[in-house]
């Protein structure tokens, strides 16, 4: 044996590494993509399938080898129709890196402070009043197949027109909002709803919708309840409950300061200013 591990590492070429670390590296996201979703069951009974063609070449059972094989061959096109969201999310995510597209950071860094505030006072307006409300933000992944179920809006983020738009019984409240940099581009789009079977039952459609959009996109959903006026956001498939003030606000920095620590500091030290400018400002009012 020892003299098996001594020939392997003196034939042991830098190239074989590279090659195990570029299949670990992809197995690794492989798993990212398909955790915490359906394919992950599938992904099972796919490694259970394997397991039990081996078995059965070993202890010599050719009929149950011979339909497994044959089930292999008609389950390949079945397992492209069967896993097609998350193969979507595979291309989409490799049509997201750097190489291919352009950060939604790349407007001017003058509207972050604007456009952030003006959101996150949207939904602390909206929390208080616990009016329901669904904001999806666009990253590098296009929306336009659900900006086109809703109204086209096209007009400059601000607080006064998210609550409006969300106010009960007015033509635009029932949908979400579809936000692109510094724009709102439709309301009252329909999203799809998550597949994903361990969502809270007390989650309602509002999340489920959320979590629905950002499985299928890179996109970011912030949800207000109606029912408590809690905020929440959605990345990735995955919600994040009971958001504060400054939680919110590190979140969406997150889409609109992806990278930047030092612009991130930045802004929270203007954002900061600003906030006791508009305190002053009552202040002497008063």
């Amino acid at each position: 044996m020892f003299e098996q591990f001594s020939d392997l590492f003196a034939n042991f070429k830098l190239s074989y590494l590279v090659d195990i670390t570029i299949i670990a590296l992809i197995i690794y996201q492989l798993y990212k993509l398909v955790k915490q979703t359906r394919a992950e069951q599938l992904t099972k009974g796919f490694l259970a399938l394997l397991i039990v063609t081996k078995l059965s070449e070993v202890l010599h059972l050719y009929t149950l080898r011979w339909l497994i094989e044959n089930l292999f061959n008609v389950g390949l096109i079945a397992l492209v129709v069967v896993f097609q969201p998350e193969l979507r999310r595979g291309l989409e995510y490799i049509g997201r890196m750097k190489f291919f597209s352009k950060s939604i950071s790349d407007f001017k860094k003058e509207n972050f402070s604007r456009t952030v505030n003006e959101i996150v006072d949207a939904c602390l307006s909206l929390s208080r009043q616990k009016i329901g409300a669904l904001i999806v933000i666009e990253r590098k992944t296009g929306l336009n197949e659900i900006v086109d179920t809703g109204t086209d809006i096209d007009g400059l983020v601000s607080s006064d027109l998210l609550i409006n738009i969300f106010i009960p019984n007015t033509p635009l409240h029932d949908g979400a909002v579809v936000i692109k940099s510094d724009k709102v581009r439709a309301a009252a789009c329909f999203l799809p709803l998550t597949d994903n079977q361990n969502v809270p039952r007390e989650l309602g459609t509002r999340h489920r919708a959320a979590l629905g959009v950002t499985e299928m996109s890179d996109a970011l959903a912030v949800i207000v309840s109606e029912e408590t006026g809690a905020i929440s956001t959605a990345e990735e498939g995955v919600i994040s409950r009971y958001l504060d003030e400054n939680t919110l606000r590190e979140k969406l920095l997150s889409v609109y300061l992806p990278e930047s620590s030092e612009d991130k500091a930045l802004f929270k030290w203007r954002a900061k200013d600003e906030d006791q400018d508009e305190e002053v400002q009552d202040q002497e009012q008063e």
